[in-house]
């Protein structure tokens, strides 16, 4: 029951820091117009990564103060770099969202912010061997695979936020799912426990204003952080990365194949399109509801088969994600050619 107290507590800052944000948005004129490529046809304002931000953050000094979250796994340091490291993603975020950064310049604000956790201690120290045992990492390696760890998982949610709800619905899933497997592994309440709460009730109250047809969006902060702090709490909850794998599995392999697709027709891989999954099965005729929900449902499906396959079957799972990944891919292209002659 005490579980229910960081997750509602997040909740109800979210949902109370969202219209405040709102607010500040349309005062600082920060909102996103429509255009070709954007498929709402209203200004809508920006920055609701910042509610995100402070509800978690509020939430977390709160039950941090109250000792809660440091332990044996998460130190004093970590909690104070991921805080700090949240605030600089917010104010680059902040920055793009009112003065459109260009991509070298939006691209350092994240760099920084994993850094400083990195250098909090933070890293990779190890995952289990699908063939058996643990895979033992050097310390500098491991600080080098958690950095583009942590990269990769930041820039998934940000070319994922393209769909109203769609970042922070997933984000919300990833934390539970996260938060549960913490419960095989960890001791009670753990720091790992708290935080992936905290996250979740974080996005679900802002969720409330997200939801299509979104009220506010999350802007560049709130696309990042989300990504950012997945890929943080897989780390602290014991190199879980094949869990989160599982999680954002299909978002990360939309966007591996956008990327690439890009570079093939020698565009700039930052350079946004209409080309994402979510894209193209509004295409075909999905709403914009259904698709977000469809997204939601592959989300939890193979983020709740973590919760019951060992390594070796999680590496199969991650094969049969990929290959339904293409299959869904190739299967969409055939359907929008046929309705459209």
């Amino acid at each position: 029951m005490f579980y229910l107290i960081p997750l509602i507590s997040a909740f109800l800052l979210a949902a109370v820091f969202t219209p405040l944000t709102k607010k500040l948005a349309e005062k600082l004129n920060i909102v996103d117009f429509p255009a070709p490529r954007k498929i709402h046809q209203k200004p809508i304002p920006l920055l609701g990564g910042l509610a995100i931000f402070f509800a978690f953050s509020l939430t977390a000094v709160i039950f941090w103060s109250a000792g809660y979250i440091q332990d044996i796994k998460i130190t004093n340091l970590n909690v104070a770099a991921i805080l700090i490291s949240g605030l600089i993603l917010m104010i680059g975020g902040f920055l793009d969202d009112a003065y459109n950064l260009k991509p070298i310049q939006q691209f350092s604000w994240p760099i920084l912010a994993i850094l400083i956790v990195l250098v909090s201690g933070i890293r990779i120290e190890y995952v289990t061997n699908p063939l058996g045992g643990i895979l033992q990492f050097p310390a500098n390696f491991g600080v080098i695979i958690a950095f583009f760890w942590l990269l990769g998982m930041t820039y998934t949610t940000k070319f994922l936020d393209g769909l109203d709800g769609l970042v922070c619905g997933i984000t919300a899933i990833g934390s539970i799912i996260i938060f549960v497997v913490s419960l095989y592994w960890d001791v009670a309440l753990s720091g790992t426990s708290i935080l992936a709460l905290i996250l979740a009730g974080s996005c679900l109250g802002f969720l409330i204003f997200n939801w299509h047809p979104a009220k506010i969006f999350l802007g560049e902060g709130g696309s990042v952080f989300c990504g950012f702090m997945l890929g943080v709490l897989a780390i602290i909850s014991g190199s879980k990365i094949a869990t989160a794998l599982l999680i954002m599995g299909i978002p990360i392999l939309d966007v591996g194949w956008v990327i690439v697709r890009r570079i093939w027709e020698r565009k700039k891989p930052t350079q946004a399109d209409t080309k994402h999954l979510h894209f193209r099965l509004l295409d075909i005729g999905l709403s914009h509801r259904q698709t977000v929900i469809l997204l939601y449902g592959i989300t939890v499906i193979f983020g709740l088969s973590s919760l019951f396959l060992h390594s070796q079957g999680k590496l199969v799972a991650l094969g049969v994600l990929a290959i339904a990944m293409a299959g869904l891919g190739f299967g969409l292209i055939l359907i929008y050619r046929h309705q459209h002659g």
